[in-house]
């Protein structure tokens, strides 16, 4: 689904259940929609026994995918040593990397996020922390809250064998400890490209903090990064700038 155009009409859902439980809910007259779509609940976790070696003064690449890139990209523009964060497309070929294209599903591609981050200010594996904790629900399969579709599967694309070995021994770790409910299902996938999205995608949350949707099930991961990454939590957050056209 065209989530541009479904947000704009119906101004918080993306999915066709999502279309027909809003109409319900308007043509009752009443807000019972906000019960249909909620922010995934953040998780207190350890942070990675693993992680990379202190970096020299240089900046690094980060690629992960965890349902709706809105979010994502939003709370990772929070964080302090980031240095510029984009939603795009990552698992599956060039020529298919736009949103209508990777809507339906069988692409290949998941909406991602890159993070260009600065590792002597933050690690790789304190991102992954924050990935796993408030930026979405890694227990989660094909979905994320009211978002369905491989193209919301979580996923870790490692930028090179350091960062693989530190995503699956940290995955390994908080399977170990129990830490969530169910099983982490999130994979490790062979990194094939990122494909930047559309630009009215960009900065999404930031641009839009009034849409329901955003409100209901994204401004409240900013909340939750401020309360429980309050050392790398920055108020004001780093924009993608505008690519020239």
């Amino acid at each position: 689904m065209n989530k541009k155009l479904i947000a704009s009409a119906l101004g918080w859902t993306r999915t066709s259940a999502g279309r027909i439980a809003a109409c319900v809910a308007i043509g009752a007259g009443a807000l019972a929609w906000q019960h249909v779509a909620s922010a995934e609940q953040a998780v207190r976790i350890p942070p990675p026994a693993q992680d990379e070696k202190a970096g020299s003064a240089h900046t690094e690449t980060a690629v992960f995918a965890g349902g709706c890139f809105w979010g994502v990209q939003g709370v990772y523009e929070h964080v302090k040593g980031v240095k510029q964060v984009a939603s795009g497309y990552a698992g599956g070929a060039a020529n298919t990397a736009q949103y209508e294209t990777v809507s339906g599903g069988d692409t290949g591609h998941a909406e991602s996020v890159q993070i260009t981050y600065d590792p002597t200010q933050i690690t790789y594996g304190r991102l992954l922390q924050i990935f796993f904790s408030v930026a979405h629900n890694p227990t989660q399969l094909n979905y994320q809250g009211p978002d369905h579709g491989t193209q919301y599967r979580s996923v870790v694309f490692p930028q090179n064998a350091e960062q693989r070995g530190i995503a699956q021994a940290y995955i390994a770790q908080l399977n170990s400890a129990k830490v969530f409910s169910a099983p982490i299902v999130t994979k490790i996938e062979d990194f094939k490209g990122f494909y930047p999205a559309e630009q009215y995608h960009q900065n999404y949350l930031v641009l839009h903090p009034d849409s329901p949707y955003i409100a209901i099930n994204d401004l409240p991961k900013i909340d939750y990064l401020k309360k429980m990454f309050p050392d790398v939590y920055r108020n004001e957050p780093v924009l993608l700038k505008a690519s020239a056209s």
